[in-house]
This record gives structure tokens, C-alpha cells and sequence, in this order.
């Protein structure tokens, strides 16, 4: 009976609106205007193009006979418009962005001519690890080794090592894959650097 009477003041005295204090919703805000609810939704009409600035106007006969100009020139000369131009007009040199290490996948073979012959002369310098594969009472040890030069979870190494050949990393330097290469020998498994 004490317990049933504990019990009551507190239930009278707490209601959901003091717990959770005034409704927090839209419709009782006081600039809200009700949607009609027979309304149809408003049918935004989209350019083809988004220009931020507004429409372009087309360019003057004279750009226009420039251009033809430039597109009648041997592929020789047109190669150095852009430097002339550069030099003339005192625009500092773009620096060339270092893409070594990333995966470019089907833009990687992108590059004009010239640039593939230089890539061929440079040596390498970004080299895969990949592991061929282990010896089965050495995987315990493999995987331990896998774990300790990537940042992947027990599972997933688990699961790099189980699907052989496979690369364990991408480009490291030369010293660093031998150091690899070395580490996954001395555990019981065979890799090779591409």
C-alpha cells in the first residue's frame, strides 16, 4: 500500500510535456502555412547546360577566323602555340602533379605521345608487392606478416592471404618491397615485386 502511494505523486506530477518540454514541430511555428494538399508539385524547368555566369555570347567573327587558322596549322606548329602564348602573355609554367602511387585505371593511358616515350626511359620508381604463394603450415606467420605492414584487420588478411597471387601493396619504393619480399620469405611464403 506505502509502494502504490510513493508511486502516485510522482506519475501526477510528471506529464509527457514536462519530460519533453514544448512540441518542437513545423506546424506549430508561427509563420507556417499549411500545403494544399490538392496542390500538384511545381515542375522546375532545367538548362541542358548549367552556365554559373549566364548564357555566353558567340564569339566574334575574328576568334572565330583565329581559331579556323589555328586548326588549319600542322600538328608541329600547334604544339607551340601554348608556350609561345605562355611566354608572351608572362603566364607562370604549370607544375606537373605527381600521380605516382595512385591508381588512374582507364585514365592512365590517356598521355599523348611524347609523354609515353619519357615514361619508358624513367625508371621505375613505384613497385607492387604481390604474394605468389605460402607455405599451408606457415599461413598462421604469413598472415601475421601481412598484418604487420598493412592496416588491415585479422579477417581481412585472412582473406588477402587465402586468395593467391595477390597484392599485398602498391606502390612502395624499391627498398621498402625488398624489405617486404624478405619478411614474407623468413614467415614461409614466396612474393615477388612487380
Amino acid at each position: 500500500m506505502k509502494l502504490i502511494a510513493r508511486l502516485r505523486p510522482i506519475h501526477a506530477c510528471t506529464s509527457l510535456r514536462e519530460i519533453i518540454g514544448p512540441l518542437q514541430s513545423r506546424s506549430f511555428q508561427p509563420d507556417f502555412v499549411p500545403r494544399d494538399p490538392n496542390a500538384k508539385p511545381k515542375r522546375y524547368k532545367y538548362p541542358a547546360v548549367y552556365e554559373p555566369y549566364g548564357p555566353r555570347p558567340p564569339p566574334s567573327d575574328k576568334i572565330v577566323q583565329l581559331a579556323e587558322r589555328i586548326a588549319a596549322l600542322p600538328p608541329e606548329e600547334r604544339r607551340q602555340i601554348g608556350p609561345t602564348l605562355r611566354e608572351i602573355l608572362r603566364h607562370p609554367n604549370l607544375k606537373q602533379i605527381s600521380v605516382e602511387g595512385m591508381d588512374l585505371g582507364a585514365m592512365g593511358g590517356a598521355g599523348g605521345g611524347p609523354a609515353k616515350a619519357e615514361e619508358k626511359k624513367a625508371e621505375k620508381t613505384a613497385f607492387d608487392v604481390k604474394l605468389e604463394k605460402f607455405d599451408a603450415a606457415a599461413k598462421i606467420k604469413v598472415i601475421k606478416e601481412v598484418r604487420s605492414f598493412t592496416s588491415l584487420g585479422l579477417k581481412e588478411a585472412k582473406d588477402l592471404v587465402e586468395k593467391v597471387p595477390a597484392i599485398l601493396k602498391q606502390g612502395v619504393t624499391k627498398e621498402e618491397a625488398n624489405e617486404i619480399i624478405e619478411k614474407i620469405k623468413a614467415a614461409g611464403g614466396v612474393a615477388v615485386m612487380e
